[in-house]
């Protein structure tokens, strides 16, 4: 298996802005009857089918994005792609090599097709937490999560990727592990994390204290922080006062329905919110976010979601 080229681009700075997808895993599950095992859309990658699914999902992000003259930022569909979820599976280490392998090449494939130019159509290597995403029952310590984590982040940035996105992180440990390795392997890195209905990590630490340790624990690591897979609700209160690590806070892809993590678990059907509410507390959080300049969503998002925050934050 070839490497792509090896080219670099810097991450989005400040003053520009960029649109990335929505929940991908409960659109296809919910809007399309797609079945994914243990959450994996990874294992649509060896599906012709499956493939051409994923590509009409990501083209259409691309299409608003070129709509409203921003750039596009998209995450490989490895989530759910690490050694522990993976071999449930039934992946050893060179199936999942290939698959995050696959996964780069599709995304890159689309950006060739889009005639975007590589600085305003990023491809993001995108890592979830070792264990479930709403439940840190499998805590670590940094140097072991840096062991850990480091083979799909190698992975991906050997596949081409412009940098890797750790999405849903529950606890410092594993997001100061991940950002230890991306360094060390010379990628940029994204740290987003999860919080609570009361606005902290599910470890229960305060958001802005997590940030401040992991750039504490992994010095020029990381390029920005988000928060994903919660409502604006959940951390709004968080994002009063000024901080200085409000600063940090590049992207933010927040879940439709204001629901907990547990009631999202246990809930027959999908949430969907309300499109244009969500589309305007965006448009709150970003007079208080300096740094945000990546606009998504998460769980129960689609289309419809994102096009209503590019209506409240990007006209």
């Amino acid at each position: 298996m070839s490497i792509t080229s090896p080219e670099r681009v810097d991450l989005p700075q400040v003053g520009e802005t960029f649109l990335t997808e929505a929940g991908l895993e409960t659109d296809l599950i919910f809007h399309h009857g797609i079945e994914l095992p243990l959450f994996c859309t990874a294992v649509l990658l060896d599906q012709p089918g499956g493939r051409s699914r994923l590509r009409r999902y990501y083209r259409e992000f691309v299409t608003l994005a070129q709509r409203y003259g921003c750039g596009i930022l998209v995450e490989t569909p490895t989530w759910r792609l690490n050694r522990d979820w993976a071999e449930k599976l039934g992946f050893d280490a060179a199936e999942r090599r290939r698959l995050n392998f696959a996964a780069v090449q599709m995304l890159q494939d689309l950006r060739h097709e889009s005639n975007m130019i590589h600085g305003r159509f990023i491809v993001s290597g995108n890592l979830g937490p070792r264990s479930d995403g709403y439940k840190p029952d499998q805590l670590m310590q940094a140097n072991e999560a840096a062991d850990y984590h480091s083979e799909q982040i190698e992975s991906l940035r050997d596949a081409g990727a412009d940098c890797i996105c750790a999405m849903t992180m529950t606890n410092v440990g594993e997001a100061s592990g991940i950002a230890q390795a991306a360094h060390a392997a010379d990628i940029p890195a994204v740290i987003s994390f999860t919080v609570e209905t009361d606005g902290r990590l599910p470890s229960g630490q305060p958001l802005g204290e997590a940030i401040a340790q992991v750039d504490e624990e992994a010095p020029d690591a990381v390029a920005y922080f988000g928060i994903n897979c919660a409502h604006p609700t959940h951390f709004d209160e968080q994002l009063q006062a000024k901080s200085p690590w409000l600063d940090r806070i590049g992207t933010l892809r927040a879940n439709a329905s204001t629901m907990s993590h547990e009631e999202l678990d246990n809930a027959p059907e999908l949430d969907a919110g309300d499109p244009e509410d969500l589309g305007e507390r965006y448009s709150q959080l970003r007079e208080r976010l300096p740094g945000l300049r990546v606009f998504g969503g998460c769980c129960g998002t689609d289309i419809r979601h994102i096009a209503s925050i590019c209506e409240s934050c990007l006209k």
